[in-house]
């Protein structure tokens, strides 16, 4: 997939993508660091697709503060690299 893919085209084409390790290991980094802040609303998943994985990374966009957009950013890298 190419880079210009937007976030709409990673989360639909990773929706059925189990995350690779990396992937997992951010998304798990995600609520373990932002989650009262920016992920109230979600729950975790014991084996994340790379589509709830940018989905993830949106709300870190949306309701984290500056050190959630560089873990985001860290998190749609990782996610366009596994597809």
């Amino acid at each position: 997939m190419p880079d210009a893919a937007t976030l709409d085209d990673l989360k639909q084409a990773g929706a059925a993508v189990v995350a690779p390790t990396a992937v997992a290991r951010l998304y798990a980094e995600a609520f373990r660091r932002f989650g009262a802040q920016a992920l109230w609303s979600r729950t975790p998943s014991a084996g994340p697709t790379v589509g709830q994985a940018v989905v993830v990374a949106e709300a870190l966009r949306r309701e984290g503060n500056m050190a959630a957009w560089q873990l985001a950013a860290d998190i749609e890298a990782a996610c366009r690299a596994a597809i």
